[in-house]
């Protein structure tokens, strides 16, 4: 298993899961479509380092930190019992934001590359969600279409093994205030404006490492 490690030091309930896309979806959003909706979910004067509309504890605004030698840039490391997503960047820091991970046994720790990646995403259920909780998901059995309600939110980063889909994603949401638990049905959640700071960076082939929530905490000097 993948336990946490301490990598970095700190300088000054109901959606989102294991996910598949429709297989046909019926429509796709344009350009300005998008733009209106990034419009839609970004606090009036938005500063991601003071915005929290959502009521977040502060230490899940996003925050640069420096980021222990040796990291590689561009990888993602999601620290379970923190509740911390790091984006590594060149010249030893990392960004730092505030995610929610999933409920129970759902979550899945792990070594993962990002193959895809896709702005406001469509959204269908996979069959164990619909099986484990048919009241809330089988209503979405044929997919739900892009926009601020959609579960996967404003943008998705599709985690796979090797050429498999797991079906995993670190993703907008559209429920913030469950940043900092326990909440989804295994995928990584963020805040709608910090994924959409965190996107552009992250290039297809980078690795995401996610660590486990009972995994021991190394000391830093």
């Amino acid at each position: 298993m993948l336990t946490r490690r301490h990598f970095i030091q700190t300088t000054t309930a109901l959606f989102s899961a294991s996910i598949a896309s429709p297989l046909m979806a019926s429509s796709w959003p344009t350009a300005a479509q998008k733009a209106e909706w990034d419009a839609q979910v970004t606090p009036p004067g938005y500063d991601p380092a003071t915005s929290n509309p959502w009521g977040l504890h502060p230490r899940f605004l996003p925050q640069r930190v420096i980021a222990n030698y040796g990291l590689v840039p561009g990888d993602i490391h999601v620290d379970a019992v923190a509740r911390y997503l790091y984006h590594i960047e060149e010249g030893g820091t990392a960004m730092r934001y505030g995610v929610a991970i999933g409920r129970g046994d759902l979550y899945e720790p792990g070594v993962y590359t990002i193959q895809r990646k896709v702005e406001w995403p469509h959204w269908t259920p996979t069959q164990n969600m619909i099986e484990r909780e048919p009241e809330v998901y089988a209503q979405y059995a044929n997919g739900m279409e892009p926009g601020p309600e959609n579960a996967l939110g404003s943008r998705a980063l599709y985690l796979y093994v090797g050429d498999r889909d797991t079906m995993l994603r670190i993703h907008g949401t559209p429920f913030p205030r469950s940043i900092g638990s326990r909440a989804s049905s295994g995928c990584v959640r963020m805040v709608m404006p910090h994924i959409n700071s965190l996107y552009p960076r992250v290039e297809k082939g980078s690795t995401a490492y996610l660590y486990s929530p009972e995994g021991s905490v190394a000391s830093v000097s």
